[in-house]
C-alpha cells in the first residue's frame, strides 16, 4: 500500500500534545475527597462504567488517526514492467603524455578530461565502459565494465606521474592507443561499439600508425570518435627543473588531418576542445549520438483504498456521540 499524499501523515505529529494536554487536564478536574483511611474501600465493587471511562478519549484519537489516512489517500497498485536494454560498449583511449600537464585547460589538460569523462560515464548507467591509457605506450587500465564505481577509482588514478615513475614511456604513441582500445572491442557483441579517443599532440611513437589502426577498426565495426585537446597558439607548460617549477610557452601542436581521417574512416566525428567548456561540449555531443536504446513496456493500476479508514473513522464518532450521551452522560 502507498499514499498519493503521503505529506498528511505528519498530521498524526498532532496527537503529542492532545494526549498530555488530556493527562494534565484530567488530574486538574478530578474530584478529591480527603478521609482518615480508604481501607474500607478497597473491597467496595467497582461499577462496569469506570471501564469506559477513557472510551470516547480513545475513540477520537482513532477516529483522528483514520481521518488523516484518508486525507493521505491510501493506495494499493499492481503493475508489471518489461524493460528491454541494448547496451553501448565504449572505450575511452586517453593521452597521458607529459604534454597533458599544460594549463591551457584547468587546472591543466589532463585533469579537465578526467573531470569531463567522469561526467559522462556516470550518465551512461547502462553502458559496458573501459579505459586505454597511453603515451609512448598504451595499456588498459580499466577492461569494459559496467561497474563503474570500480572504474572511476582507477580512473582517478591515471596521472602523468606514471611516465616520471618509469611505467610508461612519454611520447603520443596515437596508433598504439586506438589499437589497445579495439582489441577490447573486438569480441564484443553489442550492437554499438565506440572508441572516444583524446589526444593533445601528434604520433611520434609505436609501430603502428593511426590509419592503420583506423582500418582494424573499421574493419571490427567500432566507430571512433576523436578529441583534440588544446588551446591556439601557445600554452603554460609547468617544467620541473632542479630550482623548482618554471612555467614556459610551449606551442600546441595536434595533428587534426590525421584524427579527422581515423573519425571519417569508421563513421565517427573529429572535435576540437580549446577549453573546459568545450571540452564539455564535446562530450555532451557524443553524449547525444550514442543513446542507449531503451524500450519498456509497463501496466500500472492504483485503487483507491480510502472507504476502510472513512468506515472506522464514522463508526469512532458514532460510538463517541453514543457513549457519552448514554453510560457517561453527566447530569449537572
Amino acid at each position: 500500500m502507498i499514499f498519493a499524499n503521503i505529506e498528511y501523515l505528519f498530521l498524526l505529529l498532532l496527537l503529542i500534545p492532545y494526549i498530555v494536554w488530556y493527562i494534565l487536564r484530567r488530574k486538574r478536574s478530578e474530584a478529591s475527597l480527603q478521609v482518615s483511611t480508604t481501607r474500607m474501600y478497597m473491597k467496595a465493587p467497582k461499577s462496569w462504567k469506570v471501564y469506559f471511562l477513557h472510551a470516547p478519549f480513545l475513540l477520537r484519537i482513532l477516529a483522528f488517526v483514520m481521518i488523516i489516512l484518508v486525507l493521505a489517500r491510501p493506495q494499493t497498485t499492481d503493475n508489471w514492467q518489461n524493460s528491454e536494454i541494448e547496451g553501448i560498449d565504449i572505450m575511452l583511449a586517453m593521452d597521458i603524455s607529459t604534454s597533458m600537464l599544460a594549463e591551457d585547460l584547468q587546472p591543466n589538460r589532463l585533469e579537465a578530461a578526467k573531470q569531463v569523462a567522469a561526467e559522462f560515464i556516470n550518465g551512461r548507467p547502462n553502458d559496458n565502459i573501459g579505459l586505454t591509457v597511453f603515451a609512448g605506450e598504451a595499456f588498459t587500465q580499466c577492461p569494459l565494465t559496467i561497474d563503474h564505481g570500480v572504474l572511476l577509482n582507477l580512473f582517478r588514478s591515471v596521472s602523468c606521474e606514471m611516465i616520471y615513475n618509469g611505467m610508461i614511456e612519454d611520447g603520443t604513441a596515437l596508433g598504439m592507443g586506438l589499437a589497445n582500445a579495439v582489441t577490447r572491442l573486438k569480441d564484443s557483441k553489442a550492437k554499438s561499439k565506440v572508441v572516444i579517443l583524446l589526444t593533445d599532440g601528434v604520433n611520434n611513437r609505436g609501430e603502428l600508425s593511426p590509419l592503420t589502426a583506423a582500418e582494424i577498426a573499421k574493419k571490427f565495426g567500432i566507430r571512433v570518435y576523436t578529441i583534440g585537446v588544446g588551446t591556439n597558439g601557445t600554452a603554460p607548460y609547468p617544467l620541473r627543473t632542479y630550482s623548482g617549477t618554471q612555467y614556459i610557452q610551449t606551442p600546441v601542436e595536434i595533428d587534426e588531418q590525421t584524427l579527422t581521417q581515423i573519425a571519417g574512416t569508421t563513421n565517427g566525428n573529429y572535435f576540437r576542445a580549446t577549453s573546459n567548456s568545450k571540452l564539455k561540449e564535446v562530450y555532451a555531443e557524443i553524449d547525444k549520438l550514442e543513446k542507449t536504446k531503451l524500450s519498456v513496456k509497463e501496466f500500472s493500476k492504483r485503487e483507491e483504498e480510502y472507504e476502510v479508514f472513512a468506515l472506522v473513522a464514522f463508526f469512532c464518532i458514532l460510538f463517541e456521540l453514543l457513549i457519552r450521551n448514554t453510560i457517561l452522560k453527566k447530569i449537572p
